[in-house]
């Protein structure tokens, strides 16, 4: 049997774009950029080559995949609108929002779980954008990860988790983001909810809307039960090591603690250095964690650690999306 050449790495040149364009429309899989971390692209209205998504990374059939488009008269084509989804469209996209509507016939069941809703985005990235442009076609795209794992930020990310199972990879440098887009349920336009908190906070949803968002999605999912939306596992973004959460890490602790175990502070803690000790950003920004978050705890895993301590983002805001994959990446979600 022949091997599978493993993936290569493009540059996005116009020619590059166009070949992998067309290599979309012919049903196979590339990995892509955007502003929120990299996704494993397929042709959405193609279920075979939505399927091929699923078995690359090893994902169950019940995560439903959200679909990329570069227009709103895409969005029109793919799910039935209201008031609240327009409003929210004008006000944050592109950008790193995800909305779940009730869905038109041409999504096919695969991309939606077998759920009558779609969860679409419009992303940020210049070459993203441009590849979408050039297929012509909305395109699924989950985190190009294996299943569960960290979500990957840059493409030697994607290659060094799928480069034996995809061909393609568009290279658009690291994510400016770093984490995966808000999700925002508009089903019911009258009772919104935040699923997964990302990038556009809470609170700037609610601004746009003139309510209060419900939650959702916060723990509490029924195994192999289809999910609205995808990244609401109770465990999930997870690194191989063992993850421990702290509200807030003593330096002191830090420095007595077994030189075997990883300290990540989300700031730099004063007077304290070590091979094992480690911050998010050295003044605790949370723009800047949010974009190394998923490096950092890639890196840390492979250091070969007995266990990574973490320490939660303090405040509202940006923070509530760091940790929320800080404790979804911990197992924690349904836990007090």
């Amino acid at each position: 049997m022949t091997a599978r050449p493993a993936a290569r790495i493009y540059r996005g040149t116009t020619r590059n774009l166009s070949l992998l364009a067309r290599r979309l429309r012919a049903g196979e899989l590339v990995a892509v950029p955007t502003e929120t971390v990299y996704g494993l692209a397929a042709d959405a209205l193609d279920a075979r080559a939505c399927a091929k998504i699923f078995a690359a990374k090893g994902r169950p059939a019940h995560d439903p995949l959200i679909v990329h488009i570069h227009s709103l008269a895409q969005l029109e084509t793919l799910a039935e609108t209201n008031d609240a989804a327009r409003r929210l469209a004008k006000k944050f996209w592109p950008g790193a929002l995800t909305l779940v509507l009730p869905k038109k016939s041409a999504v096919p069941a695969i991309v939606t779980a077998g759920l009558p809703s779609v969860a679409v985005r419009m992303p940020r990235h210049p070459l993203m954008r441009r590849l979408l442009r050039r297929c012509g076609r909305p395109l699924a795209a989950p985190s190009a990860n294996p299943f569960g794992y960290v979500s990957p930020t840059t493409a030697e990310h994607v290659r060094a988790g799928l480069g034996k199972k995809i061909r393609f990879i568009l290279d658009g440098g690291p994510a400016a983001v770093g984490l995966e887009s808000t999700i925002v349920d508009l089903r019911d336009p009258l009772r919104p909810r935040l699923l997964r908190p990302g990038a556009i906070s809470r609170e700037q949803v609610e601004a746009v809307l003139g309510k209060k968002l419900g939650s959702g999605g916060a723990g509490g999912v029924v195994a192999h039960a289809p999910l609205p939306a995808p990244g609401l596992l109770d465990r999930h973004y997870s690194p191989r090591t063992p993850l421990v959460l702290h509200k807030k890490i003593s330096p002191a602790h830090a420095a007595k603690g077994d030189a075997t175990e990883a300290w990540l502070f989300f700031a730099r803690p004063h007077r304290l250095t070590g091979s094992n000790i480690f911050w998010l950003d050295a003044r605790g920004d949370p723009r800047r964690a949010a974009r190394r978050l998923f490096g950092l705890l890639r890196a840390l895993d492979g250091r070969g650690f007995k266990k990574i301590h973490a320490e939660l983002a303090p405040g509202g805001g940006l923070a509530e999306a760091i940790n929320d994959r800080l404790r979804r990446a911990a197992g924690l979600v349904n836990t007090s």
